[in-house]
């Protein structure tokens, strides 16, 4: 033994008792505890609640075990420590003398670490008065992964810094009251698994480079100040590709490397509760407590049962006895046992605690702070309808439903004391301290009256009625529906309806009637409270006006009645990630403009091999929580986003190089989570080499990591690979027509509806209807011009694309003037299917085009963009290698429906897919772009020129990518048809407008009755659109497309020259006028590269 030690160390009965920390239930010294102090020189206690009745009583019980301790010749005092978090976790509580602070992320939420501070000196000199001297705190757990982690507000946010800059205002203030501070919970509660081990305990699955850029950043910090005297190891696994733990505090890695060699912690180290079930059965406490010193923890904890604590003393006695341990390894455990000892108390304090005269002259100053922190903490997310304060947005006689889910009282709750005081002793076999899941699952119970309290302080603040009951995971009941129908204004609270999933389904709902309602006149406010954990509803912005509070004691309760009342204004900001900007008061008068705070993700390359799994799963994700009017995205999946290729290998084989580069390239992104594999977003580019355009074809983010900057990093990196592979890139595209699952930018269906005020003649512009959420943040956030293309040198096109969807296309019958119109125009049309001429069913698809598909391919690469083009190429080659050819017959009967030669039609019944043809008779050379027919069909005179095509399918809608088409022929009785990207030629003559609008008809009109006769039920237009260009590039338009036009108007579904708002809202308004109606609304978008010059 080393000269700085007492002799009275050599006994090592001493020494091993100096290495144990233990506890006891009961409010009084049993003979146990008494005997582990005096006869196994027990050296350190710690107290919880079940211990615990009141200020008074808690001073005198540890004044007794001091005396017990120092009559049994202890050199030092007893450590006392005590889980005093604030918030729903303290032990000990009385309303009388102790007070209530926040929680960790309370106290986050009202923003000032200097506050944090005062409330950690305050906790820690009323404890202090009561004989305590070590506070198992501050917590330094990051919450990695918010939602789903049981510590909940217990930890300050998912922002390491935030966490650290907390985390050590906290640890100070507990210095400078005199009681010593234990970091928790190493190496980290914040990121568990809880579904991938296969022991009764969560894991760890981030690498060590992981967790040293997040969930150790705290722990580092705090080591760093030089303050920390002590740090709590978790009992947690961890398995990652360098490290795979049973239990951290049993591991050598963890403790004695990582903690003491890495991060250069040098105080004392206290091991997880070893009374856990899965430790007990895996190995035994024996064993355990021998593996928790030589790991290099210096205090071992077992809570409360005595056999086990007498089974680990005999086990640190027989490791020596067979040199398992050493001596030294246990002095140099007990050495920094005295060291933290002596720094935080001494006999004449320990035997002397002040107790009650000193908890009475400082509590109306913590009082007063308490009620500070609380009104700082409560924070107002939302309050779109400005519902706060109720006196400004309901009358007083108007009744105000408090609906409050069934939860068990907090530890530290006048409702605890009461039950606790009236009941006997209750013993556990489970260790109570720092579990996990305990904490939590013990605050979510069933229980009736915990906010009985709230309802009768919230009648009295309004002066007005209020009706209160509770809900259930029973759903919604009929008295529920009753007491709805007759509040003007709900109160809705949670807690953790993350983990607690029945909250979640009540509240929405609930929200849903109220929305109903509110629809049919009635006066329905919802106001949702999350009173714990804030990610119940953060991310949900149909939730109007969502409210934090962050634990549900009683002064909690209070302050949130004060700001309902509007006895204050919440000043509040949620933690982490879901700050996004500064807080966003009820009633604010600060002018300017709030900076949105953003994260830079790693975003990595889409590698299809790693990848696939987690692509489908977000696409499911993507399913689960997209908008009725979008369910066709489930029709679609990993290999949707890859067509491109598979084009282009057939256009290898059959068109010459130049032509092959046009839709060949194409770029993937995901941000992953590296551990798990799963993936929180994708973005999807390709590159058009014939026009210099890059595209971003679709941006997904999982719903449950929305908001945290996934999206922004995806399209941030998305735009510099474009710029950096592409240097002579000239626009950006945001909407990619092939693959087809994003044309543009998602339009709402009001924002569908609101064309309508548009569709009217004379119109010169494009919809200025409201810009939906995803618009506001491609602009705001992404940087992307969508203004006007005419008002804006960046814009150089905008367009509306539309899916129209007939839905009884049995019933429908053509335009009884259509088909004479048509005749006496001279327009003829001829069905083209796919295969080359003389193909047979044997052919290959090496086998040449004929004539007439080759003058589909050469219209459309003179009318529409390199995506038409592809598609329709796509539609040809993938068509059965037999001919079906179908000619409008000028001496047939106009009006008749089947006067329609149909030469191969009963012979190959199984063709579901051909190309329309629309022809001129031409007397004169053709115009530039008019292209002229090959051979089939049409009549006489001089050479025929194409003005238009349309492909027809009822069965390429997987084929070609187009999910709403084969998501609707999927749902649909009797099967939908498809009319997919209508060209039309913008050189028809004089008058352009109504010539065109005519071939669009009669195109429709022939895929219409093609379907019909295809016995289809409904019938899916894919693709209508206007043209909105200004002249600097090609403005794309079906139907009629391009506005001031300077240039060529093209588009996927046709073009033409003049006024493009005018012209889409002719072709639209005449599509719904032969029956279709609007499914699906986009907004294509294409910028300038100078508007991205930033990002090179």
């Amino acid at each position: 033994m080393d000269a700085d030690l007492d002799p009275l160390w050599q006994d090592m009965d001493w020494a091993i008792g100096q290495m144990l920390i233990m506890g006891w239930d009961g409010t009084e010294v049993t003979p146990q505890i008494r005997e582990l102090i005096t006869d196994h020189h027990l050296g350190s206690i710690l107290l919880t609640a079940k211990n615990l009745k009141s200020a008074h009583q808690t001073a005198k019980l540890v004044q007794e075990l001091q005396t017990i301790a120092h009559n049994a010749g202890h050199p030092y005092p007893l450590l006392i420590a005590l889980d005093q978090e604030n918030g729903g976790v303290n032990s000990l509580f009385d309303e009388e003398h102790i007070c209530q602070f926040p929680s960790s992320m309370g106290q986050a939420a009202a923003g000032s670490p200097d506050l944090s501070y005062q409330l950690a000196k305050a906790t820690a000199t009323e404890v202090s008065a009561c004989g305590v001297n070590l506070i198992l705190g501050p917590v330094l757990d990051v919450l990695t992964n918010a939602r789903y982690q049981p510590l909940g507000v217990r930890a300050t946010s998912d922002d390491p810094q935030e966490v650290s800059q907390y985390g050590i205002a906290a640890m100070k203030g507990y210095k400078d009251a005199g009681v010593a501070t234990c970091g928790k919970h190493f190496p980290s509660y914040g990121n568990l698994d809880f579904l991938g081990s296969s022991l009764d305990i969560p894991i760890i699955t981030q690498t060590l480079e992981e967790l040293a850029l997040s969930a150790l950043v705290p722990f580092r910090n705090a080591i760093a100040t030089g303050k920390l005297d002590a740090m709590f190891v978790g009992g947690c696994g961890i398995t990652n590709p360098s490290m795979k733990v049973a239990h951290a505090c049993l591991s050598e890695q963890v403790v004695d490397e990582l903690l003491r060699e890495e991060l250069g912690f040098t105080g004392v180290a206290i091991s997880e509760c070893l009374e856990m079930e899965a430790l007990r059965t895996e190995m035994g406490v024996r064993t355990g407590t021998i593996m928790a010193v030589q790991a290099g923890c210096d205090l071992v904890l077992l809570c409360r049962a005595y056999d086990v604590q007498l089974e680990a003393i005999s086990g640190l006695k027989l490791g020596l006895e067979n040199e398992v341990l050493t001596k030294e390894r246990v002095y140099t455990s007990l050495r920094r046992v005295l060291k933290m000892k002596r720094g935080c108390t001494d006999w004449a304090k320990a035997l002397n605690p002040p107790g009650i005269s000193l908890l009475k002259q400082i509590h109306p100053s913590h009082l007063a702070l308490s009620m500070k922190a609380y009104d700082d903490s409560i924070t107002v997310m939302r309050d779109n309808e400005k519902l706060l304060p109720l006196n400004e947005s309901m009358h007083q006689e108007e009744e105000l439903l408090l609906l409050t889910p069934l939860v068990k009282p907090l530890p530290a709750s006048a409702m605890t004391k009461t039950i606790l005081e009236g009941s006997t002793k209750i013993r556990s076999e489970n260790p109570i301290h720092d579990k996990w899941i305990h904490r939590e699952r013990s605050a979510i119970m069933s229980g009736e009256g915990v906010f009985r309290e709230l309802g009768r302080s919230l009648a009295r603040a309004r002066h007005g009625k209020l009706l209160h009951t509770s809900y259930t995971a029973n759903g919604v009941r009929p008295v529920h529906e009753s007491l709805i129908q007759r509040a003007s204004t709900i109160i809705l609270l949670t807690a953790d309806a993350n983990r607690n999933l029945y909250q979640a389904g009540f509240t929405k709902h609930v929200a849903m009637m109220c929305s109903l309602l509110k629809a049919s006149g009635h006066k329905k406010n919802l106001i949702v409270i999350a009173v714990s954990s804030p990610y119940d509803f953060a991310m949900d912005k149909s939730i109007g006006t969502y409210i934090c509070t962050f634990d549900f004691t009683e002064t909690a309760m209070s302050a949130l009645v004060r700001a309902l009342c509007g006895a204050f204004t919440p000043h509040g900001t949620l933690p982490g990630t879901l700050r996004k900007a500064p807080r966003k008061a009820v009633q604010s008068s600060a002018g300017g403009k709030s900076k949105t705070r953003t994260q830079h993700w790693l975003v990595e390359p889409y590698d299809i091999e790693r990848d696939t799994k987690g692509l489908q799963d977000l696409l499911f994700a993507m399913v689960r929580g997209s908008a009725p009017n979008h369910q066709y995205f489930y029709a679609f999946g990993p290999h949707s986003f890859s067509l491109l290729s598979d084009v282009m290998t057939m256009e290898q084989q059959q068109h010459e190089e130049e032509d092959k580069k046009k839709m060949e390239e194409q770029q993937h992104f995901v941000v992953r989570n590296s551990s798990t594999g799963a993936l929180y977003g994708f973005c999807s580019t390709y590159y058009l080499p014939s026009t210099f355009t890059g595209i971003i074809g679709a941006i997904f983010v999982d719903p449950s990591k929305r908001n945290l900057s996934i999206g922004y990093s995806l399209h941030r990196r998305a735009v510099r690979n474009l710029l950096q592979k592409h240097p002579d890139i000239k626009q950006f595209q945001l909407g990619c027509c092939l693959p087809g699952i994003f044309p543009g930018i998602p339009l709402d269906q009001s924002d569908a509806l609101s064309m309508s005020s548009a569709i009217t003649p004379g119109s010169t512009t494009s919809s200025t209807a409201a810009s939906s959420g995803l618009k506001s943040w491609f602009s705001t956030t992404c940087g992307w011009d969508l203004s006007p293309s005419s008002s804006s040198s960046s814009v150089v096109r905008t367009r509306k694309i539309y899916n129209l969807l007939l839905p009884s296309l049995q019933s429908w019958s053509s335009p009884p003037d259509l088909p004479t119109t048509l005749q006496l125009a001279g327009i003829s049309f001829d069905l083209i299917p796919g295969g080359g001429s003389g193909r047979t069913p044997n052919s290959t698809p090496n086998s040449p085009l004929s004539a007439e598909q080759e003058s589909v391919l050469s219209f459309v690469s003179s009318h529409a963009t390199p995506e038409i083009l592809a598609l329709y190429r796509l539609a040809l080659l993938q068509s059965p290698p037999y001919s079906s050819s179908l000619s409008y017959s000028s001496s047939a009967s106009p009006t008749d429906p089947t006067s329609y030669n149909n030469n191969h039609h009963n012979n190959h019944n199984n063709n579901n897919t051909w190309i329309i043809r629309a022809k001129i008779e031409s007397q004169s050379p053709p115009a530039p772009g008019v292209v002229e027919g090959g051979g089939g069909g049409g009549g006489g005179g001089g050479a025929e020129q194409v003005i238009g095509t349309i492909i027809i399918s009822s069965e390429l809608g997987r084929d070609l990518h187009l999910p709403s088409l084969s998501s609707a022929s999927a749902s649909s009785r009797g099967g939908t048809g498809g009319i997919i990207a209508p060209v039309v030629s913008s050189m028809m003559g004089q008058q352009q407008t109504n010539a065109n609008l005519l071939v669009l008809q009669g195109l429709v009109m022939l895929g219409l009755r093609q379907n019909k006769r295809e016995k289809m039920a409904s019938c899916l237009l894919n693709w209508v659109s206007n043209g909105n260009g200004n002249g600097n590039g090609n403005g794309n338009g079906n139907g009629n497309g391009n506005g001031n036009g300077n240039g060529n108007g093209n588009g996927g579904g046709g073009s033409g020259s003049g006024d493009g708002g005018q012209q889409q809202n002719n072709s639209v308004e005449t599509l719904l006028g032969m029956g279709f109606e609007v499914q699906q609304v986009w907004e294509e978008v294409v910028n300038g590269v100078e508007q991205f010059a930033s990002l090179a």
